[in-house]
């Protein structure tokens, strides 16, 4: 029989997607033991996680929004100092896992001693890779059933050997959220661990969590803070010159934007790049939300 799964929850202002998350995860085909992560919701919103999740289930309130890196980092903390779990997992509050996806992970996983980090199956049909000048992009998906290696794990539903997380550390909490995956995934690797993508573990997210400045602008500030970290001065300066190409031409042609795109995000990601400040997206950004 499996061992259980030590899950984060990382919940913000949404109670009742939180609380179907917790009933989802509860009611896999193998234990799963939860604590969520409250980022800052409003008093009423964390009252009604509360009384929605089973008394078994830890809420620690965090007070305000740390992000998805730093408030998971809580949450692994926790487990860490609370048990040896030989799994840990992190979800948003919106994850929705079919019944035996944590099964169908765990399994994959145990069959590969050196397996550090991996996430279940999104259903899209590709695989989170890093390049070295663009960061976290998708590639074509090449395997239908099982294990399939991978440049990082996606945050939908993310599992960890407590090995591997003992090794290399958690989250850096610089990325506050976005690319934080990629930045742990290319640690680990440099250490020796497996990193994969289990198809046939299957889970969706129910919405699409934050505005788009806030996105573009994690994205493009995250993204250059990889390259130089990972892949030197040399990568970010090029991934610097194609966001200042692709600023331009958005500008010229609005048909070419993609769909997180915004002018003084993507202005303030830069310069916070320049400044090394990062953390929290700027109250310039979020304030738009």
């Amino acid at each position: 029989m499996l061992p259980a799964l030590d899950l984060v929850i990382v919940h913000h202002s949404q109670p009742a997607h939180a609380v179907e998350t917790v009933a989802r995860f509860l009611d896999q085909s193998v234990p799963v033991r939860i604590v969520v992560v409250d980022n800052g919701s409003s008093g009423d919103d964390v009252e009604l996680v509360r009384k929605g999740i089973p008394p078994q289930v830890v809420l620690l309130e965090q007070g305000a929004n740390l992000g998805f890196g730093p408030a998971a980092n809580v949450g692994f903390r926790w487990f860490l100092d609370h048990g040896p779990a030989p799994w840990l997992g992190v979800a948003p509050h919106d994850a929705r896992p079919a019944p035996d996806c944590v099964e169908v992970l765990l399994a994959e996983m145990a069959r590969r001693p050196r397996s550090g980090l991996a996430s279940a199956d999104v259903g899209d049909g590709v695989t989170p890779v890093v390049d070295r000048y663009f960061g976290a992009i998708p590639e074509r998906a090449r395997v239908r059933h099982g294990w399939e290696p991978a440049g990082y794990p996606h945050g939908t539903l993310m599992v960890a050997r407590r090995e591997c997380l003992e090794d290399v550390g958690l989250f850096d909490e610089r990325y506050f959220a976005y690319c934080e995956e990629a930045d742990l995934a290319l640690r680990a690797r440099a250490r020796g661990w497996q990193v994969g993508v289990v198809r046939g573990a299957e889970v969706r997210n129910a919405t699409v969590g934050s505005h788009v400045a806030v996105v573009d602008y994690l994205q493009l500030r995250n993204t250059l803070l990889l390259a130089r970290d990972h892949f030197g001065r040399y990568a970010a300066t090029v991934r610097t010159v194609v966001a200042l190409l692709d600023l331009v031409t958005g500008l010229v042609k609005p048909d070419r934007r993609g769909p997180y795109w915004d002018v003084r995000a993507r202005l303030l990601a830069l310069r916070d790049f320049v400044l090394r400040r990062f953390g929290p997206p700027p109250a310039s950004v979020t304030s738009r939300q």
